[in-house]
């Protein structure tokens, strides 16, 4: 996938999960990709959102199961 193009528009900033002492936070956004539909994203983001690092792209319906899933773990 290298040099490959795509474009992304965070939609929403939901929360952030953690922060890096160089400045990266872990956040979970809800990010247009490629010009789709939005979708739910856990990911490590530079403090100006230019660079990023891999992540886990959730539809809303697997947003649910997720949370429903840890629910049941009595995690949250």
């Amino acid at each position: 996938m290298a040099g490959k193009e795509f474009s992304y528009e965070i939609i929403k900033q939901v929360a952030v999960l953690s922060k890096s002492p160089k400045g990266w936070t872990k956040e979970v956004n809800v990010i247009s990709w490629n010009g789709g539909t939005p979708k739910y994203d856990i990911r490590d983001w530079a403090p100006d959102h230019s660079k990023m690092g891999k992540g886990v792209t959730l539809s809303v319906e697997e947003t649910a199961h997720l949370a429903k899933a840890l629910q049941e773990e009595d995690l949250l």
